[in-house]
């Protein structure tokens, strides 16, 4: 028998026993569709969190100056008793601009925002069940220096950018972001009007274009924002400035800079009074990456574990199959076909069953993935033509592997005894 003959007879097989080939076949096509959706989405994540990533700014460098000791001051307020030595860290880090971009500090302001009768105290905010955002989140007030455009990938839509004279200035300007800009003023253009900031007057000098933008801005804060030179912090107040972002050049600088940078706070800082942290950023990727990767492989350990049921299955109806068509075995054997020969009948048709539930697997698979895709992450996601491949690869494997033992047993059927049964 040839290999044309033996698919003919493996497909009038499965055929023939429609409702028993779809459920031996239903394991299978679970596992199959699991695997490819896990994957694809896992993908998708890692797509959506590097766009974030990239939104935010790439080659940052987090720096933190920490003050252990405090004292009381002149009115009665504890203060460090370290001073402030962003002044030094920017000088320092203008200095070397064949590795840096810019620096700046990253502080929360608590503020309360009013223009006219839109007050962010009265923003309701809240997320959905599938991770929307609902209502109006009141926005990120952030102190920062003229370059923390530079050290986030911002880009001026309208207005001007904060300058070093607005920071040397005390100027009372802000800049604002697409989505706080909508929350207070709708469509109309910001520039030029006053917030109140804790009842104080700040001008509106420019906008941001948003970072993220169409539906992948569902859900996302990242351009709810405001921003103040940080020298506004005496007038309004606020926690003392620790955590600053420092923008390398390129990924290459960024080691560099980093081991610049904890060396000159090293000598810059009195241990007795305090101490510094220096933490490239790519390393919380490196994390997230990680621990994506550790999720993936237990919902792929859950989704083998259907493949593994539906090989079991595939191996119970190929052993029925056997005992089903032993005279037929038999008769075949009394006239001199090989054992191979019985062997690829049935291995065929086990690979076939398997291959069968695999493209079904792989069909509601992809669209699996493009449900979840557009619930979950607000795009469209395909899985890879090499899971595709792969996924239809495996399915067939699957086949031979459990599909063995039982097309084996039938090759040592003996002719005699085959033909006895009834």
């Amino acid at each position: 028998m040839n290999i044309r003959q033996a698919v003919k007879m493996a497909w009038k097989s499965i055929i023939g026993k429609k409702g028993r080939s779809m459920l031996t076949m239903l394991g299978v096509i679970i596992g199959i569709a699991a695997v490819m959706t896990i994957v694809s989405v896992m993908s998708g994540y890692a797509a959506k969190t590097m766009e974030q990533f990239s939104a935010m700014g790439s080659n940052k460098i987090s720096v933190g100056i920490d003050n252990y000791v405090y004292i009381e001051d002149e009115n009665g307020n504890w203060v460090p008793a370290g001073k402030d030595y962003f002044p030094d860290l920017y000088a320092y880090c203008k200095s070397i601009p064949q590795y840096i971009v810019g620096i700046t500090p990253e502080a929360r302001a608590s503020v309360n925002v009013v223009y006219g009768t839109k007050n962010s105290a009265n923003f309701e905010w809240d997320w959905d069940e599938m991770g929307n955002l609902t209502g109006q989140r009141p926005p990120d007030v952030y102190y920062v220096s003229d370059q923390y455009s530079a050290c986030n990938n911002l880009v001026i839509a309208k207005g001007r950018d904060l300058g070093e004279l607005d920071v040397e200035r005390y100027n009372q300007v802000c800049v604002l972001g697409s989505q706080a800009a909508e929350a207070f003023f709708d469509s109309a253009d910001p520039v030029g009007k006053d917030l109140q900031l804790n009842g104080q007057s700040f001008e509106v000098v420019g906008l941001y274009a948003p970072r993220i933008s169409g539906s992948d801005a569902q859900g996302s804060t990242i351009d709810n924002i405001i921003v103040l030179p940080y020298t506004a912090r005496r007038l309004l107040g606020g926690d003392y400035i620790s955590n600053f972002i420092v923008k390398a050049r390129d990924g290459v600088s960024t080691t560099e800079v980093a081991t610049r940078i904890r060396g000159f706070l090293n000598g810059l800082i009195d241990p007795s009074t305090g101490g510094s942290w220096v933490q490239p950023d790519d390393r919380g990727l490196q994390y997230m990456n990680e621990q994506m990767g550790m999720i993936s492989l237990v919902l792929g350990g859950i989704a083998a574990i259907s493949l593994l049921v539906g090989g079991i299955g595939i191996m119970n109806i190929m052993l029925v199959t056997v005992t089903e068509r032993t005279r037929e075995i038999g008769i075949r054997r009394a006239i001199g076909a090989q054992r191979s020969s019985i062997v690829t009948q049935f291995l065929i048709e086990a690979a076939m069953l398997c291959g069968i539930g695999g493209v079904i697997g792989i069909l509601i698979g992809t669209l699996g993935c493009y449900v979840a895709g557009n619930l979950l992450f607000k795009m469209t996601i395909y899985p890879s033509a090499s899971v595709t491949a792969g996924a239809l690869g495996f399915s067939v494997l699957l086949g031979l592997i459990f599909g063995s033992y039982p097309a084996i047993k039938a090759s040592k059927l003996q002719p005699v005894e085959a033909l006895r049964a009834e």
